[in-house]
């Protein structure tokens, strides 16, 4: 109990102090610092995939997304250092917090006893997929539309960032490229730390079957390395005309829409899978889309192409 309470002041705290901060940069890596401590609540609540996908997405590459977008915003910061929004701007913003709040509680105060659950959907979808895990089991039977669509929307989340580039650039490499110093602290640490980290990414993915884990997060993992190795400047992101680059970031959802529509002939609907093969289809899906989350997240952090190759 000491510890619980501990942790929700902190988490409070930081909240609080991530909202207050007047500096951009500060911000964000008060919301990362956010991040990881929600993952430690998901942890203490009993739901360590929740907080997987927590500690990789919603601090990860969130984090690395607002992190890239404060330093672009430092220079407009600056000039606007004087400037403040003012009091009908503040205010609205307060109000806007507060409700958000008073609904989130009331949504979590007034849910009906027993409250909903989706353990007999869950038992369902491992029975009939043979997977050991019951949120893989879930994601990619009981709502596999709902996962299918999840890709499509990274995906286009991508085109619309690579949209923003002038047409000068088209196909030219995301974000800025950096030159590696071999004497600095990032290179040592992404030189160390990025083998250790593809192999976590894989056995996060593999393990995600029985045990918490699974596409999302390895995916996660995956990327985190490869912008890792691109900050430090060991490799450039490729540029976006590269053929390999555009099947890789299709082929995951290709492959899932494929089977999805094959499964109409070999199993009556559209995403079912026949008894049989249900563990090796799901498998058969899951490593494409493994592969095309981590370079899709890997580019939303490069940012838009910036040069074309020469």
């Amino acid at each position: 109990m000491a510890f619980d309470t501990g942790l929700a002041v902190l988490v409070l705290g930081v909240a609080v102090w991530t909202l207050a901060a007047h500096d951009t940069f500060a911000a964000v890596i008060g919301f990362v610092t956010y991040g990881l401590l929600l993952a430690l609540v998901w942890v203490r609540l009993a739901a360590p995939d929740v907080a997987l996908t927590e500690a990789a997405i919603g601090s990860g590459v969130t984090g690395g997304l607002l992190l890239g977008a404060s330093t672009r915003l430092r220079r407009a910061e600056i000039q606007a250092a004087g400037e403040k929004p003012g009091a009908t701007l503040r205010f609205a913003a307060v109000v806007l917090c507060t409700l958000v709040s008073v609904g989130l509680a009331a949504i979590v105060l007034l849910l009906p006893e027993p409250a909903p659950t989706l353990a007999p959907q869950a038992a369902a979808s491992m029975a009939a997929t043979g997977l050991g895990n019951p949120v893989t089991a879930v994601l990619m039977a009981y709502r596999a539309i709902d996962t299918l669509l999840e890709t499509v929307v990274l995906l286009l989340a991508l085109v619309g960032i690579w949209s923003l580039a002038p047409d000068g650039v088209w196909g030219g490499f995301p974000g800025r490229r950096h030159q590696a110093d071999s004497e600095g602290v990032l290179t040592f640490v992404a030189q160390l730390l990025v083998p250790t980290g593809i192999l976590v990414g894989i056995y996060i993915f593999w393990v995600g079957s029985v045990a918490p884990g699974g596409e999302f997060q390895g995916a996660t993992i995956l990327a985190a390395m490869w912008i890792l190795v691109m900050m430090a400047g060991l490799v450039d992101a490729p540029p976006v005309s590269r053929r390999w680059l555009r099947l890789l970031l299709i082929a995951g959802p290709a492959v899932f829409f494929a089977i999805g529509l094959a499964g109409f002939a070999i199993a009556g609907a559209f995403l079912a899978y026949p008894v049989d093969y249900a563990k090796l289809l799901i498998v058969t899906i899951e490593i494409p889309v493994t592969l095309s989350i981590a370079a899709t997240l890997a580019l939303l952090v490069a940012g838009p192409p910036e040069r074309a190759p020469k």
